[in-house]
């Protein structure tokens, strides 16, 4: 049973069910066509292999998805990541709306067999045995039910009901950023691809998705939170109009409402209790800034069935397989968090940070190296190992003559 027929509950299921898993994918909302509206709506490279597994391309091509190539400002210049000469392409994720990914996912979550999507089916508690979650009681519009399963998947986001009445331990880490977005019709962007702004504390970034629609955010010090509240429209354009080569906001057509968030912080739960297991934001919430909540939903979703499938059909021992599954998940994703983390403080670039960024503005292997890292194909030790931060080092000491401004 799943809770939750967004990125991670639907792939989780379809992954599940190819598996040989009988799935219950229980979604709160009666709309098919519902969606997450604050969201970055990027899938992060990390991603592709799932969404290749779910046979998902070719949809979210033909629907209109842009790969998710991205240039990224720094006080030392731009950082534009190319493949190296004569190499391959660099890897890529997409671009695309929720209001198109989640209704798509969804109805291929529904047409595969072995998962029965239930519409209308908000999860009110859960049903425990022995110490162990055996299934959920759910409001559903013919009344409560009672759905029992050897698997209670959370996949109900940041605020889950199931994570919630299984009381799973929560961490919360402050996030000293607020942010606000807005969708933008023919809006060019310098080369057609994302941007993001480091200002170092602010930042800001601008990401093409489909049907021509351009998501731009910013996401300020909350020191500068007083000024927003008193004229939101006035303080978000403004803020827009400063950033180095800013995109020409007053030609393009704004199609939202400027949507955002003053307390978004981060969220690290345990991914799993007996007879449960937390994927994408039910598990960890990440900062916004980066963009990779969607990756994660879709890869800890992969996890999931890999370790779990047979188990959850019965051949197998399911406590041993979600231990597996939890270690997986702190390994693959907790490093990125604590650094993360450690970013939401909003504040400058630390030393190391100042050298890999820096580096990254000057050498196009450096570049390529931290769109890696940006892209969530490689983890913190992989970016920050000797080699790469001597590297960067030498890099640096051929540029000392040339000034570096201060962090604005």
């Amino acid at each position: 049973m799943i809770s939750g027929a967004s990125l991670a509950g639907s792939a989780a299921a379809i992954l599940l069910a190819r598996r040989g898993v009988r799935v219950a994918l229980l979604e709160r909302r009666s709309d098919p066509e519902a969606y997450k509206v604050l969201c970055t709506h990027s899938i992060t490279a990390n991603a592709y292999p799932v969404l290749d597994e779910l046979g998902l391309i070719p949809a979210i091509e033909k629907a209109g998805a842009l790969h998710n190539d991205a240039r990224w400002y720094t006080r030392w210049g731009w950082i534009e990541p190319r493949a190296a000469p004569g190499g391959p392409e660099l890897p890529y994720g997409y671009n695309i709306r929720r209001s198109t990914l989640d209704p798509l996912i969804r109805s291929h979550a529904a047409e595969t067999p072995g998962v029965d999507l239930l519409l209308g089916h908000q999860v009110t508690g859960l049903v425990r045995e022995t110490g162990r979650t055996v299934g959920v009681l759910a409001s559903t519009p013919q009344g409560e039910r009672e759905i029992r399963a050897r698997l209670v998947v959370g996949a109900d986001g940041k605020d889950s009901a199931v994570a919630k009445f299984a009381e799973v331990p929560t961490r919360l880490h402050e996030n000293t950023r607020f942010g606000y977005l807005a969708h933008f019709r023919n809006l060019p962007l310098q080369g057609g691809i994302g941007q993001t702004w480091f200002l170092e504390p602010d930042m800001a970034y601008a990401f093409p998705n489909d049907d021509g629609v351009t998501v731009l955010a910013v996401l300020p010090d909350k020191k500068r939170l007083p000024a927003f509240k008193e004229d939101l429209e006035g303080s978000f354009l403004e803020f827009v109009r400063a950033l180095p080569e800013a995109p020409p906001i007053d030609s393009a057509e704004r199609i939202t409402k400027i949507i955002g968030t003053v307390n978004y912080p981060l969220l690290t739960r345990d991914p799993t209790a007996p007879g449960i297991a937390l994927i994408g934001d039910a598990a960890l919430t990440g900062d916004p800034l980066w963009g990779v909540g969607c990756g994660w939903a879709l890869q800890s979703a992969q996890w999931l069935a890999e370790a779990v499938a047979s188990a959850a059909a019965g051949r197998g021992d399911l406590d041993r397989s979600l231990a597996a599954y939890a270690r997986t998940h702190r390994r693959r994703l907790r490093g990125h968090q604590n650094l993360a983390v450690d970013f939401a403080k909003a504040r400058a670039f630390n030393p190391g940070e100042q050298l890999m960024f820096s580096a990254a503005a000057r050498d196009e292997s450096m570049a390529r190296h931290m769109y890696m890292f940006a892209a969530r194909l490689i983890g913190p030790l992989r970016f920050l190992n000797p080699v790469a931060m001597a590297k960067a080092w030498a890099i640096n000491i051929k540029h000392r003559g040339a000034a570096v401004p201060p962090a604005r």
